[in-house]
């Protein structure tokens, strides 16, 4: 990626080497606790009672454009808010090769500069968009963590993998899972380390349209299943909605030969059905809460070539 020399965002907290506080968060098989999401098969929108989220997510369009505030209207939709139920939104994410040094300096400090510069795109990107219905798009926070972190979601460990918390607005990423992910899972390249920010950016901008808050609310009167197939809609949407960022740095000259490619790769890689199969051997689809490889990919590719949310709808695809 050609990202030296932009703007760096300023809603970069670097929490690293301040111990994060408090106990260990326990996060099996490199899956966040909390909101998770999945993947699954091809799945219809889940209904309980309620506006499901492909609604909720037009809805909310057209309140931008009728100038009204889609916040307050969904918030009252969705029970009052998020409650105490909305944990992380985790997806083990992808990696370029980090150097973990006692202290900073070197790599550390150019890891900083990128994250800065990929999160200041983030906002560009989504300044315009939001820009074009007449509304204004508040900044998430992205802190840097080693070893464990307490967000208003609660206390999470590096194992969680990156997330976001939509109790505080705020993405956290231990830059380790970048290791991780190059080693273990082959997805390495700076594109692929930027889309793993972009996803959860994209969650971000699911909790502004209410998204969030109303899968929250459904939730709480689904059974498993139910809850593991509308995860795994949350989640390919906000791979859309990092491919539709991917599309706008794309236009302004960023990416060069093999970037995309990158980010396909980390796509594939952290599918439900490719992380099962080397965790244990063999799929469970049932159990997927963030989309197969394919289905990342596929909705990546989908934003990335449109560049509009309005592709980004899983909610109301014929299949996944």
């Amino acid at each position: 990626m050609r990202w030296k020399g932009r703007r760096r965002s300023k809603n970069v907290n670097d929490m690293r080497g301040s111990g994060g506080g408090g106990g260990m968060f326990r996060i099996p098989s490199g899956r966040g606790g909390g909101f998770r999401i999945p993947t699954g098969g091809q799945v219809r929108p889940v209904r309980s009672g309620g506006m499901g989220c492909g609604t909720l997510i037009v809805i909310g369009l057209i309140l931008w454009a009728l100038g009204l505030n889609p916040l307050s209207i969904l918030g009252g939709l969705a029970g009052g808010g998020l409650g105490g139920g909305l944990g992380p939104s985790i997806s083990p994410q992808q990696s370029p090769e980090v150097n973990r040094q006692t202290g900073t300096g070197g790599r550390e400090d150019e890891m900083r500069e990128f994250m800065e510069v990929i999160m200041g795109s983030t906002e560009e990107v989504w300044d315009d968009i939001f820009r074009a219905y007449g509304k204004q798009y508040p900044h998430p926070r992205l802190n840097l963590f080693d070893g464990q972190v307490r967000s208003a979601c609660g206390l999470a460990s590096a194992a969680a993998g990156p997330f976001y918390c939509p109790g505080d607005s705020q993405v956290y990423i231990d830059l380790s899972f970048y290791q991780t992910l190059a080693r273990q899972f082959g997805a390495k390249g700076d594109f692929a380390q930027a889309y793993v920010l972009a996803h959860e950016v994209g969650h971000h901008v699911q909790n502004i349209i209410g998204v969030l808050p109303e899968f929250n609310r459904m939730r709480q009167s689904m059974g498993k299943l139910e809850v593991n197939q509308l995860s795994v809609q949350v989640e390919l949407q906000a791979d859309c909605f990092a491919g539709v960022w991917g599309h706008y740095v794309a236009k302004q000259g960023w990416l060069e030969r093999g970037d995309l490619e990158e980010a396909l790769v980390a796509a594939n890689q952290i599918g439900d059905d490719a992380i099962q199969k080397r965790t244990q051997g063999y799929v469970v689809p049932e159990a997927f809460n963030h989309g197969t490889s394919e289905q990342r990919r596929r909705w990546f590719e989908r934003g990335f070539e449109s560049g509009r949310i309005e592709a980004c709808d899983t909610f109301n695809a014929r299949s996944l």
